[in-house]
């Protein structure tokens, strides 16, 4: 039903993910970030409050291992959820319970975490890790994502196609440097994420710069704008 990859870029210390699924909106519901805390996707049968309170409790000092069980154990069912965990420091954790959905995995990889369920084969989440740790550095974590997100679809991907996709970054800002959502597209939405990115990576720091000194913004480009 998804899959997804989070991570922290330990160059620039930004927190992200990139996550499709074959339900509707899954970026409304499964993944969360907060700029020099952590990133955590949580899904399968999903419980969207378990991010915000990993968070909270990474925030707090727990480390990524420690949040997630904290969590999990407040909460009931977990046997049904499926819930990955990078904090700022890099520390990851992952956790699948007994009732996830069809062909499920789950990797670790350097400073990464990728996850997924109803796969085609357990390939497709070994396949997203591959990639996004064969990227250099310097390239922007949105795109490391999105790339390792594509490379899960071309491994295979889901057992059915999949309808929605989103990439959240933070940086160290109090809101997301990216938030970009397909929420529902019968074909590909990776594609339409890709196509989203594209259009928005050359203003992304335009933003930042409008947002804290609108002095000197640069032309918002629409018309009526002199």
């Amino acid at each position: 039903m998804t899959f997804s990859i989070i991570a922290r870029c330990p160059s620039t210390g930004m927190l992200g993910a990139a996550i499709t699924s074959s339900s509707i909106a899954v970026a409304a519901r499964c993944p969360w970030v907060k700029a020099g805390v952590g990133v955590v996707a949580t899904q399968n049968v999903t419980l969207p409050s378990l991010g915000p309170e990993i968070l909270d409790l990474i925030e707090r000092g727990h480390v990524a291992e420690e949040a997630m069980t904290a969590a999990l154990q407040r909460n009931g069912f977990n046997q049904y959820r499926q819930v990955a965990v990078v904090d700022a420091a890099g520390r990851a954790a992952v956790f699948t319970g007994d009732q996830a959905l069809g062909t499920h995995h789950a990797v670790v990889g350097n400073g990464c975490v990728a996850a997924g369920n109803l796969l085609s084969s357990r390939h497709v989440v070994e396949a997203v890790v591959a990639s996004f740790e064969s990227q250099p550095p310097e390239v922007h974590l949105a795109e490391r994502l999105l790339a390792a997100l594509e490379a899960g679809l071309a491994a295979g991907g889901e057992a059915g196609p999949v309808h929605s996709a989103g990439l959240l970054v933070a940086d160290d800002l109090r809101w997301p440097l990216v938030d970009l959502r397909v929420d529902w597209d019968e074909t590909d939405p990776i594609a339409g994420l890709r196509r989203l990115w594209q259009a928005y990576q050359p203003q992304m720091n335009d933003y930042v710069t409008r947002a804290l000194n609108p002095l000197a913004a640069p032309s918002y480009g629409v018309p009526g704008d002199e």
